[in-house]
């Protein structure tokens, strides 16, 4: 299998352990920077440039960073075009980034969620804040990422303070009930194809409410109950994803998903649980490449 990584950072744990597992299975494996990629779009010969030379690759892994997501889903969308196999596909990645939309999709099809509100006038927080219950809640910035954005509000005046804040600054904000009960504590549940192949408790610090490693969040290993893994792999088929680490909240009435994260890190989950998830990750690719048939991607 001829297969293509693409990633910004080529020294990061993830990318270096795919690299690594998928060279001792034997196959021909490159990483590519997908901003020094460029495209050529022409109806008889799409082509994905880098270094001057146009790429040829069997299956890509997208290791699509948050702040690139238009143009390395664009990238991820021509070598669709060329007939590559795409592990996670375009279309997923967009759809799981936006995080209303996911949670819009999510909450379509009857999965566990936080009370979440979103509004666009500052003349509407009284009713977002009620929405969810009322103080404490918390508010996120929509397009942040690991844990950055994110602000426990403990009473109504902090939570009308921090949503005018970010409102003045045109921010799009989600307001969602602050789940108590799991004492700062999440679970990522890592998905590849329809199974949970790892999963990990993350504990906030003292003092911290949000669990992030890079926040100085521990972890540790986790079992799952049957419900937490259907909601899983659930959550993880309805963004049309095949790899995805689904963050997960043990609430008094169930799991709420928070968030379906299309690139997850391998380096916390393989640490906390010792699984080889990287080597997972290049099963699955060769399993959905010899079932495939040429000139479409893999999602789901």
């Amino acid at each position: 299998m001829k297969l293509g990584i693409l990633s910004r950072g080529p020294r990061l744990y993830s990318t270096t352990r795919l690299l690594e597992a998928a060279q001792e299975r034997g196959h021909e494996v490159r990483v590519v920077n997908y901003l020094r990629c460029f495209m050529n779009i022409t109806s008889h010969r799409p082509q994905v440039i880098s270094g001057g030379q146009p790429l040829h690759f069997d299956a890509i892994i997208p290791r699509i960073g948050a702040s690139h997501t238009f143009y390395g889903c664009a990238v991820v969308r021509q070598f669709e075009m060329m007939g590559v196999l795409a592990l996670n596909g375009s279309t997923s990645i967009t759809r799981s980034r936006d995080k209303l939309r996911c949670l819009q999709i999510l909450a379509r099809d009857g999965v566990g969620l936080p009370v979440t509100g979103f509004a666009h006038s500052p003349k509407d927080v009284d009713g977002v804040i009620d929405t969810v219950g009322g103080a404490p809640l918390v508010v996120k910035l929509l397009e942040g990422t690991q844990g950055v954005g994110v602000v426990l509000a403990e009473t109504r005046k902090a939570a009308e303070s921090v949503i005018g804040a970010f409102r003045q600054l045109d921010a799009n904000i989600l307001v969602q009930e602050f789940i108590g009960e799991a004492r700062g504590a999440d679970i990522r549940a890592f998905v590849v194809g329809n199974k949970v192949v790892a999963a990990m408790m993350r504990q906030a610090p003292e003092g911290e409410f949000r669990s992030n490693l890079h926040r100085g969040g521990s972890a540790q290993k986790v079992r799952l109950t049957p419900e937490e893994r259907a909601v899983a792999t659930r959550a993880t088929k309805l963004m049309g994803l095949s790899v995805a680490g689904v963050d997960m909240l043990r609430s008094n009435h169930g799991p709420v998903v928070m968030e379906v994260n299309a690139s997850p890190g391998l380096e916390g989950i393989e640490a906390a649980t010792g699984r080889d998830v990287a080597g997972a990750i290049i099963e699955y690719a060769e399993r959905r490449l010899a079932k495939a048939p040429r000139g479409g991607s893999v999602e789901g």
